[in-house]
């Protein structure tokens, strides 16, 4: 554990505000439900006693903070290997191989991302969930950020919350695209499969927008580009098969394999053989949390889905239709 200490100043303009809702200000490094916590153990004291979370302030008073900063995760450290990306001081950018689940559910505690980070970096444990501020479906590639110090976890889950931070993204889609467009739909819980996520009315979802553009069409396929301005669970996933368009390979979602009448044997071969989402993270976007540096990095997709879209080329030219755009 780490003891940290800090002293400051009631600032004059929080006069009248509740003592819980001027620390969240003064201290901005820590959530407001650990800042509540300390006051209520006696861990921050106004003017040299504990006062109430709701103690309304004046302004000038002297808050003392001395606590202990416990570790938020409790988890084994595993010595998985780590494509990072860029790291620094505050944040670490990495690209997450598909196959790997970010964070431990029930009866998963072992080889996850998490566990994986907790061993290139065991700071990571004080923060919220590791430091991990969202995350990527188990079988789908990436890139990801995760926060190494309060300062910047806090920070960056706000800029995910304003949708500050630019995610792109490449899939392989069933069907032939014409154009872009967005996706404007609802999403929440699927009514009858608690594993599934699903379009919803207003009242039963959350808001959730998905744009994509058409980067290539092959025979019955397309390659697309999607960015999105929310983050839901399954969102481009759940959004692509409600436009009839789901991704290639989707366990969830796709609809089981099909494969286009006259496929050749090496285009059946290469869909049998695709047993996951087409989907990866490929640009990640955003200002740095803590020196306001813009940031920028890009992850090549990985060897199974260049595969895979080489063998829609190859179909699509044995067609005769390579210069189809």
């Amino acid at each position: 554990m780490t003891t940290i200490r800090h002293e400051a100043t009631v600032p004059l303009s929080a006069a009248g505000r509740r003592f819980d809702q001027a620390l969240a200000e003064m201290f901005p490094d820590y959530s407001r439900s650990r800042l509540t916590a300390w006051i209520k153990a006696g861990a921050i004291t106004l003017d040299g006693v504990v006062a109430p979370p709701r103690q309304l302030l004046r302004g000038g008073e002297q808050v003392r903070l001395e606590a202990e900063l416990e570790a938020e995760v409790e988890l084994a450290p595993e010595a998985i290997a780590l494509e990072i990306v860029h790291e620094d001081e505050h944040v670490l950018v990495l690209n997450k191989p598909a196959g790997l689940v970010v964070h431990p559910g029930a009866g998963n505690n072992a080889g996850t991302l998490l566990n994986a980070l907790l061993h290139h970096d065991p700071v990571l444990a004080q923060l919220p969930r590791g430091g991990i501020v969202h995350r990527l479906d188990k079988d789908t590639s990436g890139l990801m950020v995760v926060a190494k110090t309060l300062a910047a976890h806090t920070a960056l889950v706000d800029m995910l919350s304003r949708h500050d931070v630019e995610r792109q993204y490449e899939a392989v889609v069933l069907g032939t695209l014409v154009a872009g467009g967005t996706v404007d739909a609802p999403i929440g819980r699927h009514m009858g499969d608690r594993l599934r996520q699903a379009v919803r009315d207003e009242e039963d979802g959350k808001h959730a927008v998905t744009h994509y553009r058409l980067r290539e069409r092959f025979r019955a396929h397309s390659l697309i580009q999607c960015s999105l301005e929310t983050g839901r669970t399954h969102q481009i996933r759940v959004h692509l098969a409600h436009i009839g368009h789901p991704l290639v390979g989707d366990p969830l979602y796709g609809g089981g394999l099909k494969l286009p009448k006259g496929a050749s044997a090496e285009l059946a071969a290469a869909l049998r053989g695709f047993r996951r989402q087409a989907l990866h993270a490929e640009r990640l976007a955003f200002e740095h949390p803590v020196t306001r540096e813009p940031l920028s990095f890009s992850a090549e997709r990985p060897a199974d889905q260049q595969a895979l879209i080489d063998a829609l080329r190859a179909d699509t030219a044995r067609a005769g239709l390579d210069d189809w755009k």
